[in-house]
């Protein structure tokens, strides 16, 4: 064998174990790492409702608008509606002269810096592995294939199933949980409430 020759198959050897290490080192990371496709961009809805019944005689916002706290966003009778913290507007009821009732939804609005991605996720899918404090890689579809990155600070304690159902299937009924991850909203300042996402979090 020449020496030529013995070089070369040492040196197809040595890619041989690289590439095998790479191939190892892969399945081990995609293996702690669970994917969640159905998932958004979502913070807790605020809702500015009227304390007493009255008409709906003015609107100062409009969807769309960033509000500070305390400021007033619709006069129903005599009562000023003011926010209590500040955020973004999302929906508003502008139809002046409506009839508003005790309870009744005026203004409903966000505070953005609550905003989270939310995954959906099947019980039987890896729930059991996700833990607070798991970190998370995350797209949203507004942006391709972007990357943008988080941290989970929520896994629902309840399914999203209201009320358990009874057949006479012998199949089960797979439950879907919450699980939510927190992001530096001040980073990504693009990212909306509602926007749809995918996720990837990989677990200890």
């Amino acid at each position: 064998m020449t020496p030529l020759r013995k070089k070369l198959i040492v040196i197809g050897s040595s890619i041989t174990i690289i590439l095998a290490g790479a191939i190892i080192a892969y399945g081990i990371s995609t293996a702690n790492r669970i994917a969640i496709d159905t998932a958004s961009i979502e913070a807790p809805l605020i809702t500015l409702t009227a304390a007493a019944p009255g008409r709906l005689d003015r609107v100062y916002v409009h969807s769309g608008d960033t509000v500070a706290a305390n400021q007033p966003v619709a006069l129903v009778g005599t009562q000023v509606i003011t926010s209590k913290v500040a955020g973004l507007v999302v929906q508003v009821n502008d139809v002046l002269g409506a009839e508003i009732g005790a309870g009744s939804e005026v203004v409903t609005m966000i505070d953005p810096l609550q905003l989270r991605v939310v995954g959906r996720i099947d019980e039987n899918k890896g729930l059991a592995q996700i833990q607070v404090g798991d970190p998370v890689v995350f797209t949203v579809d507004a942006f391709g294939g972007r990357q943008f990155s988080g941290v989970i600070d929520e896994v629902a304690p309840t399914s999203n199933q209201s009320g358990i159902v009874f057949n006479i299937s012998d199949q089960r009924q797979v439950q879907q949980f919450d699980v939510k991850a927190r992001f530096d909203t001040n980073a990504y300042p693009e990212l909306r409430n509602g926007m749809s996402a995918r996720m990837w979090i990989s677990t200890r």
